[in-house]
């Protein structure tokens, strides 16, 4: 899972986008309160709206959905696998590119991968888990993230096949870590301590699915 509170927080710049990231905030730390008290499907959006001290149609227009509100920071990172090879140096292979974004998002302790202890992070995480429409908003992030990693790799070597094949196994990698990380969060495992096995995972991952891929795509 990605960040969701990171994702709302950072600073933009600029008074005018620094406040409507403070509202944003606003709206995603009321919505996850009530969710965690009532339950995600007994909560309304006005009644979010009216806990965040905004209207209703302000809700709507920074999330779109009630799934958004909670959601819709985690989406934000539905690109990183494309990113990191479409981004490559000439002659990376998509692996190799992969596993360097991976260990960089480690070193950060970015909460995108699951290296963020914040109790938020975690009752985030456990909601999620408890509510089959959220789990099932996840899943759609997933494949998504497989889609658009499929579409930079047909794009590269004209073959559609292989390019989802090699997404596929690409982000299973990639995703198999995060949920580990996931697991030792919520049975309440600390991050510095999680961060260097979680690296030695990562390069196990990546290893494997790297004897398979080998110099896949080739070339840029």
């Amino acid at each position: 899972m990605a960040g969701a509170e990171a994702g709302v927080t950072a600073q933009p710049r600029g008074l005018r986008e620094r406040k409507k990231r403070q509202t944003a905030t606003r709206i995603w730390r009321s919505a996850l309160d009530l969710f965690l008290e009532r339950g995600y499907d007994k909560v309304s959006v006005a009644e979010i709206a009216a806990a965040a001290d905004v209207s209703k149609m302000t809700v709507f227009n920074y999330f779109g959905t009630k799934e958004d509100v909670l959601l819709g920071p985690v989406e934000e990172h539905v690109s990183d696998a494309a990113d990191a090879v479409r981004d490559r140096a000439p002659g990376e292979s998509a692996v190799a590119a992969l596993r360097r974004q991976f260990l960089d998002q480690i070193e950060a302790r970015d909460p995108s991968i699951g290296l963020s202890g914040g109790p938020r992070q975690l009752q985030m995480r456990q909601l999620i888990s408890d509510t089959p429409a959220l789990a099932r908003r996840m899943l759609i992030f997933r494949m998504r993230g497989v889609e658009l990693l499929a579409d930079v790799l047909a794009e590269e070597t004209g073959d559609r096949l292989l390019a989802g094949v090699a997404a596929h196994q690409l982000v299973a990698a990639r995703d198999a870590v995060i949920l580990e990380n996931h697991r030792r969060l919520l049975a309440g495992d600390d991050v510095d301590a999680m961060a260097d096995d979680c690296a030695a995972l990562a390069e196990r991952a990546f290893d494997l699915v790297e004897k398979g891929l080998q110099e896949y795509p080739g070339n840029a």
